[in-house]
């Protein structure tokens, strides 16, 4: 992120999203695919979901014979994922801080997680740290110029922030721990009827936190009248862009 992650808040909005988040997880699953289809053949069966969320891609691994360890921030959504049995290993905690030993994983996976860290350099780090050497990390995650479509249609209500920014392109490779990896780059554009449906599919997902802790305000019919107005459309309805980055990253 561009500025200072409160933890504790985005493990509590992503808790309040546990249940539905399925319901609104058509990024994530988008997301999730295009990133398996950038890795390597994995060698070995030891997988780590970080930031596994309601543990959707750790059935994944599970399901391809893999012995998975899910970790998460948010202890709902860690509850969510156990009850449903995704993995074999549930451990709640931090990617910047993982609580688990290094070059433990033959694939450490995180999917549209790493975007939460408050120094993205740290987060990778982590990764890289348990994962065994020869081993793979594969990483997605947000870049600058997503959401652009939500920064547009709110100027037209008010001046304040309605989404966070996220890392250029360039500051997510700086971010790489190791020089053997490669990064690659895809826009996925969402379609919505209408201006309710976009911002209900972002709270869904718990994505509607920020950062600086500012309240957006209530949104009033007035308010979502203009709001509609403004968004960028095109003839499949309104759009919602995200700006992904894949990451490669092979273990020394």
């Amino acid at each position: 992120m561009t500025q200072p992650v409160y933890k504790q808040a985005v493990a509590a909005a992503f808790g309040r999203a546990a249940a539905s988040y399925d319901r609104f997880a058509d990024l994530q699953r988008i997301s999730g695919e295009r990133l398996i289809a950038h890795l390597p053949a994995l060698k070995g069966r030891r997988v780590l979901d970080a930031g596994c969320g309601t543990g959707w891609f750790s059935r994944h691994w599970m399901q391809q014979g893999c012995e998975v360890t899910a970790l998460d921030l948010s202890p709902l959504m860690l509850a969510h994922a156990q009850r449903h049995r995704t993995a074999h290993h549930f451990v709640e905690g931090d990617i910047e801080h993982i609580p688990l030993s290094e070059s433990r994983f033959d694939l450490v996976w995180s999917n549209l997680a790493v975007q939460w860290c408050t120094r993205l350099a740290d987060g990778l780090a982590e990764l890289y740290r348990v994962t065994r050497p020869g081993g793979v990390v594969g990483f997605s995650t947000l870049a600058a110029g997503s959401l652009h479509e939500l920064h547009t249609a709110w100027q037209s209500v008010d001046a304040r922030p309605h989404a966070n920014q996220f890392l250029a392109a360039e500051a997510i490779a700086a971010a790489c721990p190791t020089p053997h990896h490669q990064l690659h780059q895809e826009t996925v554009t969402l379609h919505f009827p209408d201006a309710l449906s976009a911002m209900r599919s972002l709270k869904g997902i718990g994505a509607t936190h920020l950062h600086d802790g500012r309240d957006g305000g209530l949104l009033t019919r007035q308010r979502l009248a203009r709001l509609e107005a403004a968004w960028p459309r095109d003839a499949h309805g309104l759009t919602l862009s995200y700006h992904l980055i894949f990451g490669v990253l092979h273990r020394d």
